[in-house]
């Protein structure tokens, strides 16, 4: 079974949530329609990165990294061109 790990960045206040789901369509559909409590106050979201992961035990190793201080820095040096215009 296939997993992901995604980023979402809120429209309102520019801060990013983290998650990770193995159907990737149906929890951006739930974000979206404030069916997730994180996110529902923050809303509008989009998604700005994404991981494919082949087991869930991978998956949420790398939610948990990409929530750290050095996932974040990881992520502010990946995503540098959109995060600076």
């Amino acid at each position: 079974m296939s997993y992901y790990v995604y980023i979402l960045q809120s429209k309102k206040d520019g801060k990013f949530y983290t998650g990770c789901t193995k159907n990737l369509l149906k929890r951006l559909s739930e974000h979206m329609n404030s069916k997730v409590y994180s996110t529902k106050d923050r809303l509008p979201v989009q998604l700005i990165y994404y991981e494919f992961c082949l087991n869930q035990k991978d998956a949420y190793t790398r939610e948990k990294y990409l929530k750290s201080a050095w996932g974040k820095r990881y992520i502010k040096s990946r995503l540098k061109n959109y995060l600076t215009g």
